[in-house]
């Protein structure tokens, strides 16, 4: 039952701090200079959890050919690169992750 309640509120807090800038949001004017500096977040983030699965394995950097991740990341980016289409980029670089584990 605790795992629940737990739950419930961290849920619950999650939606009242997003639900409140939002509102808060179209109350004021942003500066410009931070109307910039938000458009750089989600790249950041982004890359910041992309990264370190990409170039970490076993708790060391590894930018090696036996690095598969690296490898099906790589792939995924030209994909992602040529195409502009992010399903299709999704779907190449988890078929290429796979293929390159099998092989």
């Amino acid at each position: 039952m605790n795992i629940w309640l737990v739950m419930l509120i961290g849920g619950l807090i999650t939606f009242g701090m997003r639900f409140s800038l939002i509102y808060l949001f179209g109350k004021f004017e942003l500066p410009p200079t931070m109307r910039r500096a938000l458009h750089y977040v989600p790249p950041a983030v982004l890359s910041a959890i992309i990264f370190p699965e990409l170039l970490y394995r076993a708790n060391q950097f590894d930018v090696s050919l036996g690095n598969t991740r690296l490898l099906a990341g790589i792939i995924a980016i030209a994909v992602a690169w040529f195409s502009k289409n992010t399903l299709l980029t999704i779907l190449v670089g988890m078929v290429a992750l796979v293929a390159l584990q099998l092989w």
